[in-house]
């Protein structure tokens, strides 16, 4: 993570240079335009390109962070507890769970994705927790009864 936000600082301190590089020589030339701006200009389009590039990197990190958070969510909600309670021996396998179970919770993690991508937070969760025509997770209006 630390050389993702490395390339994207980097990156923007570049295109800031060439920023001000491109100011300092539309200043010296006045409103002639010369190589000099010219090359400037171009070299200001090139950091904004990469600057940009920096950026989608570091989205695509994002986006996989939380898929990947979003995964370990639903293993821990399909597999329980590790450790057992006490008195009890702790189980190492993985318990059994119904394929129907397996994709209420996929969708569960994929619609508290978007929540937290609208940033719509935990009201709209317990609004759509409450509805009363939901057989399997009232969080989908694709498992309500037609």
């Amino acid at each position: 993570m630390d050389s993702v936000v490395d390339s994207i600082n980097n990156a923007y301190q570049d295109f800031i240079a060439a920023a001000a590089t491109v100011l300092e020589a539309k200043e010296s030339a006045g409103a002639v335009k010369t190589t000099a701006t010219d090359t400037a200009l171009e070299n200001f389009k090139q950091k904004w390109e990469l600057f940009r590039v920096a950026c989608d990197q570091a989205e695509e990190f994002v986006e996989s962070a939380k898929q990947r958070i979003g995964s370990e969510c639903l293993v821990d909600e399909a597999t329980g507890p590790v450790a057992g309670r006490p008195g009890q021996a702790t189980t190492t396998g993985l318990s059994p769970i119904s394929a129907v179970r397996l994709e209420q919770m996929s969708k569960a993690v994929h619609w508290l994705v978007i929540e937290l991508q609208n940033g719509s937070g935990a009201s709209a969760s317990n609004a759509a927790l409450s509805h009363p025509s939901a057989p399997f997770d009232a969080r989908f209006s694709e498992d309500a009864a037609p």
